[in-house]
């Protein structure tokens, strides 16, 4: 991996902060992201601060539109949100060389089969990301909080004979990834990790964005604690009736780890839900609370609060709409 050219599609606070590491580190990097962000980034090169240093990178290409990308890549790190991976696959599909890869570094869940519809099973991997960052101004990148190093890996389930190859290929992109800066690590499935920053994400984010509450002040409220709890509850049994083999012995196991190991190192932090509510309009609910009530109903097992969370979401969605509508036409 040391020699392929790798493209960041989706240069928000993650991608950015992935990039910049990885081109700092010696890499040939390409950011695709929003003009004012790249804008700002070609003037003073990209600020990078937080808990994994401070620095300054210059000297990356930079696009803001996949019809602007010259060439193809050896690796893909796909950061776009969730509901955005159907299209960016498919216009990026033939900018992958026929031997690379594509990273699918984002929340929720579905994004990996969106990936394999346009990449094909043996060219896509996933990951869990779980450290913070922001954006504090266009050209910069802030890591707020890290919690856990990145995973990344195949599906078995789903690439099935391809795993083994896949795997040796997320090691060694994780070892990549490591050596520039990021804690990063291969695993043989992505789906038990992916899964349990699913239920991290179902019981935080939504009522993070509802209440604009950061995670400690929601886990020692006492009437928010049992809506998390449900939430929880159901996304297990959910993985639990699609045989994911969760490193929990149970849900309860599960909430006692959530409440004293998860929680105190992202205490202060505030879920990305509520910044994309408040300024897109839009979050990822679909590929969370949402995508839990979807194979609940597929798989018949209940999922009424993760419904509610959903469906109150989405109406926050629809009302910070109206009013984003409303103030352009002042």
């Amino acid at each position: 991996m040391s020699n392929s050219s790798i493209l960041v599609a989706g240069a928000g606070a993650i991608g950015s902060i992935l990039g910049g590491m990885l081109h700092d580190a010696g890499h040939d990097v390409t950011l695709l992201g929003r003009r004012a962000h790249l804008e700002a980034i070609a003037r003073g090169g990209l600020r990078i601060s937080g808990l994994l240093g401070d620095r300054t990178v210059a000297g990356m290409t930079l696009a803001d539109d996949p019809a602007r990308l010259g060439r193809r890549f050896g690796l893909i790190v796909c950061a776009v949100k969730s509901y955005d991976t159907e299209s960016i696959a498919a216009r990026l599909a033939d900018r992958l060389t026929d031997d690379g890869a594509v990273v699918s570094m984002q929340n929720g869940l579905g994004n990996i089969e969106s990936l394999i519809e346009s990449f094909g099973r043996r060219r896509v991997l996933g990951a869990r990301v779980i450290f913070g960052a922001e954006i504090p101004s266009p050209g910069s990148a802030h890591v707020t909080v890290f919690a856990e190093p990145v995973a990344i890996g195949p599906a078995p389930a789903i690439h099935r004979e391809d795993s083994p190859a896949l795997a040796a290929r997320a090691r060694a992109i994780a070892a990549m990834i490591d050596t520039a800066g990021v804690p990063a690590v291969g695993v043989d499935d992505i789906m038990p990790v992916l899964w349990t920053k699913v239920l991290y994400n179902v019981a935080l984010n939504p009522l993070g964005a509802i209440l604009q509450q950061h995670y400690g002040a929601l886990a020692g409220d006492p009437d928010v604690r049992p809506i998390m709890d449900r939430a929880i509850d159901e996304a297990f049994a959910v993985a639990r009736a699609l045989g994911i083999e969760l490193p929990f012995s149970s849900a309860a196991e599960y909430r006692k780890v959530f409440y004293e190991q998860m929680i105190p190192p992202t205490f202060s932090h505030r879920p990305t839900m509520l910044h994309d509510l408040h300024v897109r309009g839009r979050t990822e609910i679909g590929a969370l609370n949402g995508k839990i009530v979807e194979l609940a109903d597929r798989l018949g097992v209940d999922a009424e609060t993760n419904r509610m969370l959903t469906r109150l979401i989405r109406a926050a969605e629809r009302a910070r709409q109206r009013t984003t509508n409303t103030e352009g036409e002042r």
